[in-house]
Parts: C-alpha cells; sequence; structure tokens
C-alpha cells in the first residue's frame, strides 16, 4: 500500500507512540543558546550532544560486584560521609526516641525504681529493654535516608534476616553458651560467695518481659554495634579484613563500656562476648548468629537470676570466683565461634551481597547472593 506522493516506497505504518520509561533517559541540564559571531573570529564549537542518564529499574541489586556483610555500605552510590551522616542521625533520633520511651515510663505512675536498677524487677528490666529496642526503627532509618538503601541491609546479605538460621544457631548457643552460664553460676554457688534466696517475689511477670522483650532487646544491640556502627568502620577501611578487624575491636570496646562495667574482669567478659558477636556476624554474612548468641545469654541469666535470687549476677562478674567464671566464659564464647564457623559448609549462609555490574556498556549480567 502507498499514499501519494511516496513514489514506490511502502508503506510502513505511523511512527512508535510509546514514551520512554523514566530510567530509560533523563532530561539534560539546560545550556545557553550561542552569541552571536564576529567578523574574523572562528565559530563556537557545537554544544554536546544530550546526554543519556540511565538509572537502574526497582529491585536492581546496589551493587556492581558482590560485597560482604561489613562492606555493604559501599555499594554505586557510596561516599564516606554516608556513614558519618547515618551516625549522626542515629545517635540523635535515637536519643530522641529513648527520651519519648522514659517520659511515657513515667507518665504511667508505675515507672522502674531509677535509684536501685534492679534488672531482676520486672519493670526496670521492661524499662531497660524499650529503651533499647527502639534502636531498630532508627537503624533502618538512617540506611534509608543516608545511604538511599533498604532498612534492613544491616540484618544480613540479602537485606533482611535469615530466619531459617535462627533455630540451628539457637541450638548451637544452648549447647555452648548456655553450658558455659550453667557452669557459671555453679562456681559461683560452690567456689563463691553466693548463696540461693529463692525465686524473687513477681517471678512470674519477670519470666513474661524476659521472654517478650529480651530477644528483641538483644537484637537491637547488635544491630547497633555489630550492624550499623561495624559496617560504618569497616566501609572506611580500604582492606577488607583489616576493616573486619579494627570494626571488631572497636566496637567490642565500646560495647563493654556501654555496659558500664566495674571491675577488670566484667570489661575482658563483655569485650570477649562483643568479639565473639563480631566474628559470627563476618563467618556467617548477617545478624542471626550474634542475635541468637545475645538473646540465649541474656535470656538464660534473667531467668536464672529470677530463679534462684541475687545469687545470679546480671550485670558484672560475682564476686570470689572472677578468674574462674572469665576462663568459663571464655572458653563457652570460642566454642559457640568454633561451632558457628563449621556449620557453614552445612547450612550454607550467603556471605555476599547480590550484585549487577552496570559500570561497562553491554549487557548486565547479574550475580546472585552467595
Amino acid at each position: 500500500m502507498t499514499y501519494p506522493g511516496a513514489g514506490d516506497e511502502p508503506y510502513l505504518g505511523p511512527p512508535p507512540t510509546r514514551r520512554p520509561e523514566r530510567w530509560e533517559s533523563a532530561p539534560t541540564q539546560w545550556q545557553p543558546a550561542p552569541g552571536p559571531v564576529l567578523w574574523g573570529q572562528p565559530a563556537p564549537p557545537p554544544p554536546p550532544p544530550p546526554v543519556m542518564r540511565w538509572a537502574p529499574p526497582p529491585g536492581t541489586p546496589p551493587h556492581d560486584v558482590p560485597q560482604p556483610y561489613l562492606l555493604a555500605m559501599r555499594s554505586r552510590d557510596w561516599a564516606w560521609w554516608r556513614p558519618l551522616l547515618g551516625l549522626l542521625l542515629l545517635g540523635v533520633v535515637y536519643l530522641v526516641a529513648a527520651t519519648v520511651v522514659v517520659v511515657l515510663t513515667l507518665a504511667t505512675g508505675v515507672g522502674p525504681d531509677f535509684a536501685q536498677m534492679d534488672l531482676a524487677d520486672p519493670l526496670t528490666l521492661l524499662f531497660t529493654n524499650l529503651s533499647l529496642i527502639v534502636a531498630i526503627p532508627v537503624v533502618w532509618l538512617a540506611w534509608i535516608t543516608a545511604h538511599g538503601m533498604s532498612g534492613c541491609w544491616s540484618s544480613s546479605v540479602l537485606a533482611r534476616l535469615r530466619w531459617r538460621l535462627v533455630l540451628p544457631y539457637s541450638l548451637m548457643a544452648l549447647g555452648t553458651i548456655g553450658i558455659g552460664i550453667g557452669l557459671s553460676v555453679l562456681a559461683g554457688f560452690l567456689v563463691g560467695e553466693e548463696q540461693v534466696t529463692g525465686p524473687v517475689a513477681s517471678f512470674g511477670w519477670l519470666l513474661l518481659v524476659v521472654l517478650l522483650t529480651t530477644p528483641l532487646q538483644s537484637a537491637a544491640e547488635e544491630y547497633l554495634f555489630r550492624g550499623y556502627l561495624s559496617q560504618s568502620i569497616a566501609a572506611w577501611v580500604r582492606h577488607p579484613a583489616a576493616g573486619a578487624v579494627i570494626a571488631g575491636v572497636v566496637t567490642a570496646a565500646l560495647f563493654s563500656a556501654a555496659h558500664l562495667p566495674a571491675d577488670v574482669p566484667t570489661f575482658l567478659d563483655r569485650f570477649a562476648f562483643g568479639l565473639a558477636a563480631s566474628a559470627v556476624a563476618w563467618l556467617t554474612g548477617g545478624l542471626e548468629a550474634a542475635i541468637v548468641l545475645h538473646a540465649v545469654n541474656n535470656v538464660l541469666v534473667f531467668v536464672l537470676a529470677g530463679a534462684l535470687g541475687e545469687g545470679v549476677a546480671t550485670e558484672k562478674v560475682p564476686q570470689g570466683s572472677g578468674l574462674l567464671f572469665l576462663l568459663v566464659s571464655l572458653l563457652a564464647v570460642a566454642a559457640y565461634v568454633a561451632v558457628v564457623g563449621r556449620s557453614r559448609r552445612r547450612l550454607r549462609p550467603e556471605t555476599h551481597t547480590a550484585a549487577l555490574d552496570l559500570r561497562t556498556p553491554g549487557v548486565p549480567v547479574p550475580v546472585a547472593a552467595g
């Protein structure tokens, strides 16, 4: 079919009318029109061709190459100031959120006894746990605001918690940390000065608070120390292994100092605990093993403290058995790290992020998380 004046050229139909998608092109910046050319002067060069800005569609992995867990911040949009902005935002927003929790707690009229700060008291423990739990959404907010990424990149290399790993790691923690806590408490009664005073008066309420809030409190501390803070420190270090070591040591020291230890054995105990949590997070590519380690430790300690009374120390190493307690604790966390490391062949936890290399022309080749 032809139309008048077209000669023998066939009619191919109207031109395409599909509008380009937003990610296929973007408007270019305005450039002024060239001015008049004076006599005897060379003409100005022609303006450069329009720049096509291609943006990946939603759901594209934020990394060009697979990254380990501690380097998840090293995305295409990485800049040195992003972790700094995130840490500043995290500190300010968390302070505000924790203050709101304190005000609401005091407004109820049944707040905890701040003079004693006995963590075996249900109200005191509930207040403490709630003031820490609010850190989880604050970490998510830091990822979204400062990095423009999903809020769950501190969870694992899949940007989510891998629930399939929680039960195996829980059994490993009960078989290592659980036995270590039991031996430590027994040593405190046999060698130290502790005595069984029976269950606390509100043991039922304490048990309810521990089971419902302590796992979330443990997860919040891991999101802060082994999550965003460790990832920020490691992202600033060029060498991955050096970044992991520096992040582990710094966050373990800050973690121990945040618990206000009263003596050297207590500081060393918390420091070793922080190193172990950093080690399993690095080995498994996420926080699941570290959260389980923290949660099992805290739940068992508070349940035993509520059941046996003041003879179980919750804030510092018991008097009279400090060195023995410290030795048992170190062996327990070391055993947990070793068991988690050996389980990688069987559980196959992902240790690197998914990636899609958009740096070179051609067809991008996606790489699954591995």
